[in-house]
């Protein structure tokens, strides 16, 4: 599955892939529990089988119960989301993209994230394979 997580999905399959984002694991009930809309348990079943068939979900058998995860990572799952909003909305470009979460959240930011922000700018400048 190369494909960006979430970009190919419908709007019910992404709900239930947030769902076991956020629990790491579930069954189909703890996913409809958390579901907005609460849908039924026989349509979220049904699309976690199509979600396996395509790659994005595995399980295991707890008894009589399945018990879904995503099949990638949290990492990877993130990495590619990240890139494929960087491409969509911003040109491929992380400081476009930085600039504009700095721009949204400039009122909510603390001295210390603002510290912690300048301390990793200043750990890439290092690392940077760049001349300057």
């Amino acid at each position: 599955m190369n494909k960006a997580i979430h970009t190919h999905l419908s709007r019910r399959e992404s709900q239930i892939m947030d769902v076991l984002y956020r629990l790491g694991e579930a069954s189909v009930a703890d996913v409809v529990a958390r579901m907005p809309d609460t849908p039924a348990y026989n349509s979220v079943r049904v699309t976690l089988g199509i979600l396996e068939k395509k790659g994005y979900v595995n399980h295991r058998q707890d008894g009589q119960r399945y018990i879904y995860r995503p099949a990638l990572s949290t990492e990877k799952a993130t990495a590619s989301a990240l890139s494929h909003m960087l491409k969509t909305f911003f040109g491929g470009s992380p400081s476009k993209a930085i600039l504009t979460l700095l721009d949204m959240s400039s009122e909510r930011l603390t001295q210390k994230d603002l510290d912690q922000l300048t301390d990793w700018i200043e750990h890439a400048r290092k690392n940077s394979t760049h001349d300057g």
